[in-house]
């Protein structure tokens, strides 16, 4: 079993980050809530300057329609750039160890046939992944990469992505406190990487540099193994990567093990730290919502929501890994204790289960133990917080995806009372209504449609389990995508061009729209007057409205997902568990 001390991690991990999102929230609205005819002075003209060189001498004055196509825009470049820049990886600098382009090393189809041909989907699959701050990983970081793609195009999209999620958020925010525009989503961007995330990464950095995580340029070292034998001991500028993956929802390692790897997470204090990093900015974010709109008691209300949720899941996880694995239960070779296998043994189930929940609940998707092998229970947590995808979720997606539930909520609790919805002082029309249904709607359809056709198809072959858990490592791959979250189930074999388009096919949908539509409703919504509130309009800054946001959300998660929960963990675990003796 795990020393007692061990259960104070879950504890620490919550508790750290809860009482730094306070400070930060206020810190965040101070730099970013930037009046109109203060942009540009003080510590604002820092990334004013920058948009200068973009050619602006003044910030935009965007409505929703001009801040969409602006991202969308941003993000089009960042994809056609990157994507050259990958694929020129053996003619640029910094690549010590010859490293060539990704793909060039083939794949293996359904058949167990070797192609050696170069696959540009794998490449797709990765712009794709990091533009769209998901960080899903078909190829092994430290094997594929030079130092330069590393830093010049993994960290900059793992900074430039979580700042346009911020800045959506931050636009919204605007709409739905009444302002007359926006704002300028080029200069929100500048902002965001100005003021949180790069400070914030670097403080995260020279804190795992002091726990012993590289920091260098200098090629692989060679060692001779205690049989004899050589080993290639890859390294790099590792604590740059990992700082900003764990700040900005991003996730994705610097070696392919991630966060297991003792380079990336050399001591129980890293892990700590990357486990607090993990959750701080989103928290955060809703305490700056509440400054923004001048209401900190209704965004009280969504963080104690998204909180509850991950509470329940952490305990979850947790409960289900001290169990032994069902695989090795009623073994006389194995000691009874819990389920060890995938895991760090100096982390053990209990962080190991606190990190499972934290990095699904929020869109990071980095691991720090091998999610297939958790117990079937403990492996629906992950799932299910990726479905839901409201639990913190991405920076500023987290809150994009809450105000469609809110919508909904408000929605149904006008119905119940029989009155025009309102929310914020504003009415709730048809419009607004269906956007946010919309967005709701189509997380699950790209998670079970995708899940759907892969199940039913050939495509299925590369699962290298059958049953249940071969269905649920499908579903987990679909679920990630669309969440935006970049974790998997990584007995799926999917660095092959079946996979890799559609699970990128998949990152595209389940980002943009999901940032596109609550950005249009908050825009409607600032277009209307302001109603008086009387003593029947719906309250949503008190305990009763946040049981009604709680309800809707997992009456429309259990509604969406339910069935493919029982079929996959669900029927794994009951297939699993060893039968009671007859008497």
């Amino acid at each position: 079993m795990d020393s007692p001390l061990s259960w104070l991690h879950p504890v620490w991990a919550f508790a750290i980050p809860i009482a730094l999102s306070f400070p930060l929230g206020w810190l965040m609205w101070r730099r970013l809530d930037v009046p109109d005819d203060r942009a540009g002075r003080g510590p604002d003209a820092l990334p004013m300057g920058l948009l200068r060189l973009l050619g602006r001498r003044r910030p935009a004055e965007m409505g929703w329609k001009q801040y969409a196509i602006a991202m969308l825009l941003f993000n089009t470049a960042l994809f056609v750039m990157t994507f050259g820049l990958m694929y020129a990886q053996p003619y640029l600098p910094l690549n010590p160890d010859g490293k060539g382009p990704l793909g060039a090393g083939g794949y293996t189809d359904s058949a167990g046939v070797a192609h050696p041909d170069a696959d540009s989907g794998v490449v797709f699959n990765t712009i794709c992944s990091f533009v769209t701050n998901t960080n899903l990983q078909h190829y092994s970081g430290e094997q594929a990469f030079s130092y330069f793609t590393q830093l010049g195009v993994i960290v900059f999209l793992q900074l430039t992505t979580p700042a346009a999620g911020l800045a959506v958020m931050l636009a919204s925010l605007r709409g739905l406190r009444g302002d007359r525009h926006l704002g300028d989503f080029y200069l929100d961007e500048l902002r965001g990487l100005v003021f949180v995330l790069i400070p914030a990464s670097v403080v995260v950095a020279l804190l795992l540099v002091l726990n012993g995580t590289p920091m260098t340029f200098d090629g692989s070292v060679g060692a001779t193994t205690l049989e004899g034998g050589t080993q290639t001991i890859a390294r790099g500028p590792v604590a740059a990567e990992v700082a900003i993956k764990q700040l900005g929802t991003n996730g994705g390692g610097y070696f392919g093990p991630n966060s297991t790897h003792p380079y990336e997470n050399p001591t129980p204090w890293s892990n700590l730290i990357e486990v607090c990093s993990i959750v701080l900015i989103p928290m955060g974010s809703m305490v700056m919502a509440g400054l923004f709109l001048r209401n900190m008691w209704h965004a009280l209300v969504i963080y104690g929501v998204m909180l509850a949720l991950l509470i329940a899941g952490v305990v979850v996880a947790i409960n289900a890994e001290v169990e032994p694995s069902a695989a090795t239960a009623g073994l006389a070779e194995v000691a009874v204790g819990p389920n060890m296998e995938g895991k760090e043994v100096r982390n053990g189930p209990v962080a190991s289960a606190t990190w499972a929940a934290f990095t699904t609940a929020t869109s990071n998707g980095s691991v720090g133990g091998m999610h297939d092998s958790l117990n079937p229970l403990a492996g629906m947590v992950p799932m299910s917080l990726m479905m839901l995808n409201v639990v913190f979720s991405g920076i500023g997606a987290g809150f994009e995806n809450m105000l469609s539930y809110v919508i909904i909520a408000v929605f149904i609790a006008g119905l119940m009372v029989g009155r025009t919805p309102e929310y914020l002082g504003k009415k709730v029309e048809a419009r607004e209504v269906k956007l946010a249904m919309l967005a709701v709607l189509l997380h699950p359809l790209l998670i079970c449609g995708g899940t759907a056709l892969f199940a039913a198809t050939d495509w299925k072959a590369f699962c290298a389990n059958p049953g249940p858990h071969g269905f649920s490592e499908i579903v987990y791959e679909f679920s990630s995508a669309a969440a935006n979250n970049g974790s998997g189930f990584e007995g799926l074999a999917d660095n092959n061009p079946p996979w890799n388009i559609a699970t990128g096919v998949v990152l595209l949908m389940g980002r943009f729209p999901a940032l596109i539509f609550p950005l249009a409703i908050a825009g409607l919504l600032s277009q209307k007057k302001r109603v008086p509130e009387t003593t029947g309009t719906l309250r949503t800054d008190n305990l009763t409205f946040a049981f009604m946001l709680l309800g809707t959300v997992i009456l429309v998660g259990a509604l969406s997902f339910l069935p493919t929960i029982v079929l996959g963990p669900i029927a794994d675990h009951l297939t699993a568990a060893p039968l009671a003796p007859r008497g």
